[in-house]
């Protein structure tokens, strides 16, 4: 409640009522505003629960009931100017008693609702207020109705004295309300602080006590008067606004040290190739000469990173010259993003590299790999392409399990290679995969990849298909991929996506 102020306190001139009015419209705006914004942002989160929705509904919340109870406050204040009390000539005492009676009377009327809403049915989270004053000289105690309700008191009972006051409240709390009180009645200073009280029905309650000393004619202090507030939700609200921001900041850390360690599995599986693909040396390996007969492979391989550079995928793209002379072509990717998928993308891919090394055939590979995702104890699919090509005969062997075929392209147009049978890696167990051969021209261009270079895959393979002038008259595989790269690189992509071109080299018979 007011203070009655000594002389020494100059009178501040009350506000205007057309200021308060001003105030009341905007921050019904503002509350308008809000509701826009809450159901605007609910709506865009459709219905899912993660730590940034919950983040942000709390903020949303916050903010509607600071506005409510600022919105409450100034009608109060308007009120009370609309009431326009008599000032006496002294303009302290007759000030003091009629504001602090229309106090009370409007904490009365907030009292009739339940704790945390106003008296107009809205939810607000400073609407319980009550006075309170000590008097020194007499030792009375005059608290308001609403403020004794706040303690979960009788108001027949009265009030708590200076003395009894503590005994209420959290022990880890009351040099906060003693260093307050001492500071007021001893040093003249004001109060503003918060302290925890435990009612007797064992409610915790946050009060937020403001106030200041009332003065004597000789300057010494006569009594402590106060206003209480119930922050009690209000300060529930603002720490699940900090614990959801720092629940929201933890896994935002926890996302990037996994995005950081998915790209260092991945840039060390799928190293960063600029020019064409270098094969290790052929030193010590048979298949020596075919290779000199001018039926190589010039070849290029690109990775395209989702819309979404957090989603690190499991695509990968592969070649690798196997002992006997042939070349190993395999493009792939698993379901999933992040540390596990690039983990069992470079498990995959060594076991692939480890099969065809070892002599293994496509299809028989492929069943192979079946196998080992059924004993894998984190299960996943997996859509790959895997061919051998033999410079010798000029012959591809492929296989593929749920994956898209190879483009040939040759004489300025292109088409898929024929599909073997094959399903999903990791689909269901004991699945076979049969095998394909296409005999190549020198000039053919394949291109390999793992069908995500748009959202829809058959577009993809279209739109690469029409590519087929500028890839056959390209004068090599990197300026292929290059061609590639510039259709698809702006292109919206769920997912990762990976492309590998081959190009025999070599003139026709």
């Amino acid at each position: 409640m007011p203070s009655p102020r000594s002389a020494d306190h100059p009178a501040v001139p009350p506000p205007q009522r057309d200021t308060v009015d001003a105030l009341i419209s905007q921050t019904q705006r503002l509350r308008g505003g809000l509701d826009a914004v809450r159901r605007d942002t609910v709506a865009d989160l459709g219905g899912t629960d993660d730590a940034q929705v919950r983040w942000q509904r709390a903020l949303c919340q916050l903010a509607v009931h600071q506005l409510d109870d600022l919105d409450r406050h100034l009608g109060e204040l308007r009120e009370g100017l609309l009431a326009d009390p008599p000032r006496t000539d002294e303009g302290t005492e007759a000030d003091a008693t009629e504001t602090a009676a229309g106090t009370e009377a409007d904490a009365e009327v907030t009292a009739e609702a339940p704790a945390g809403s106003d008296a107009t049915g809205r939810g607000s989270l400073l609407s319980r207020v009550g006075s309170a004053e000590w008097n020194l000289l007499s030792d009375e105690v005059t608290w308001s109705d609403e403020l004794c309700r706040i303690f979960g008191r009788d108001p027949g009972d009265g009030g708590l004295t200076l003395d009894e006051l503590p005994s209420w409240v959290f022990s880890e709390d009351q040099p906060i309300l003693t260093a307050m009180v001492t500071d007021c009645l001893v040093d003249g200073k004001p109060i503003d602080g918060e302290f925890r009280v435990v009612r007797a029905d064992e409610v915790v309650r946050t009060i937020h006590m403001a106030g200041e000393p009332v003065l004597d004619t000789d300057g010494s202090t006569a009594s402590m008067w106060a206003v209480l507030r119930d922050v009690s939700e209000l300060r529930r609200s603002e720490r699940a606004v900090r614990e959801s921001r720092d629940t929201l900041s933890h896994q935002r850390r926890i996302a990037r040290t996994e995005r950081r360690l998915a790209v260092e599995v991945q840039e060390a599986v799928l190293p960063p190739w600029r020019g064409s693909l270098r094969l290790p040396a052929r030193d010590g390996f048979p298949g020596t000469g075919p290779a000199a007969d001018g039926a190589a492979l010039d070849l290029a391989a690109h990775y395209l990173p989702s819309e979404s550079s957090a989603q690190i995928g499991g695509d990968w793209y592969d070649a690798l010259e196997l002992p006997d002379g042939r070349t190993l072509l395999s493009v792939g990717g698993l379901t999933g993003h992040g540390v596990t998928a690039t983990c069992g993308m470079a498990m995959l891919l060594g076991a692939v590299r480890g099969m065809a090394v070892a002599g293994i055939e496509p299809g028989p590979l492929m069943g192979r790999l079946n196998q080992l995702l059924a004993v894998s104890s984190q299960p996943a699919l997996v859509g790959a392409a895997c061919g051998q090509y033999d410079p010798r005969t000029r012959t591809l062997v492929w296989a593929q399990a749920g994956h898209p075929a190879p483009l040939l392209f040759r004489d300025g147009t292109g088409r898929p290679l024929r599909s073997p049978d094959g399903v999903l890696l990791g689909a269901t167990t004991g699945a076979a995969y049969a095998q394909s051969e296409e005999r190549l021209e020198p000039g053919d261009l394949l291109v390999l990849h793992t069908g995500r270079l748009a959202r829809d895959a058959e577009g993809a393979t279209e739109r690469l298909l029409a590519l087929a002038p500028r890839l056959t008259a390209a004068h090599g595989a990197q300026e292929c991929v290059r061609t590639v790269a510039e259709t698809f690189g702006d292109e919206p992509r769920e997912n990762d996506a990976c492309v590998l071109i081959a190009r025999v080299t070599g003139a026709r018979a």
